[in-house]
């Protein structure tokens, strides 16, 4: 079997927020153009793992391996090195409202490049064309839905020509319908463009949908690796309980005032 060139590696890490462990000795891999979906319910540690994997977090134990290149304990002028080369869709958009929608996407090429504006426009028009909002450049993002709103985020996520891209609960506060035009949106940049894709949800349908790989995340740990399928015909209970919705199950909800009040800090 050819072996898989690894863009991203999770080793044992923990993170502990005062007397709490959110991750509890996560280790994981991800390969070079796969979608990897990392699922699990709220306050699970998801987020809390993204963050360590892109460098805004510091583990207490362990350690990230990024494009090769341990990030663990890089110092921020390195680490802003390495984010070049990534894309992030924020959960919110993240979309800044004082800036029309060619500025939002143009803004980490004006930052980080020495380009000419000519040319930045035309990569911005590129950009929108992929997510299919060609022409909406000078519309502010008061003027947009939330699908919309969404779509210039990943058309900014993508204009550096990143070579993974990290997406925040994608399909949040979205209708079913446009919350799989999104799914598909994010497939079909994943091919044209042959990036690494890393999505964090908890939106079942998505996963399935998109994913080459999922991880489920519980209490800070992982229970399973696999393709959809080995997810779906896993014979773990939290597992199961999880990808069908059910209310009775291993996994109970805010049984305790702590518990609400970790979920709060991730």
């Amino acid at each position: 079997m050819e072996k898989r060139e690894v863009v991203a590696e999770v080793e044992d890490l923990v993170k502990s927020f005062g007397s709490r462990t959110i991750l509890k000795g996560v280790t994981l891999q991800i390969f070079k153009g796969e979608t990897f979906v990392i699922m699990g319910g709220s306050g699970c540690g998801k987020s809390t793992l993204l963050r360590h994997i892109i460098g805004n977090l510091k583990p207490s134990s362990g350690r990230v391996v990024l494009l090769g290149q341990d990030i663990t304990d890089l110092y921020d002028e390195d680490l802003d090195v390495m984010r070049k080369k990534i894309g992030m869709s924020f959960q919110s958009s993240a979309l800044f409202d004082s800036m029309n929608v060619a500025d939002n996407v143009s803004l980490p090429l004006r930052e980080h490049t020495k380009l000419d504006k000519s040319v930045i426009d035309i990569i911005v028009k590129m950009k929108l064309e992929l997510v299919g909002l060609r022409g909406f450049e000078d519309l502010m993002p008061s003027e947009l839905s939330g699908g919309m709103r969404k779509r210039v985020g990943l058309a900014r996520a993508i204009a550096m020509d990143p070579e993974i891209v990290f997406y925040d609960e994608p399909t949040a506060g979205l209708d079913p319908i446009v919350a799989s035009v999104i799914g598909e949106l994010i497939m079909d940049l994943s091919k044209k463009l042959s990036i690494t894709s890393v999505v964090v949800t908890h939106d079942m349908k998505s996963v399935m949908m998109i994913a080459d790989r999922v991880a489920m995340l519980y209490e800070g740990k992982v229970l399973e690796v696999g393709t959809p399928e080995e997810i779906k015909m896993s014979k773990n209970g939290i597992v199961q309980q999880f990808i069908n919705g059910d209310h009775d199950g291993p996994i109970k909800f805010f049984q305790q005032k702590d518990d609400y009040l970790e979920k709060l800090i991730q």
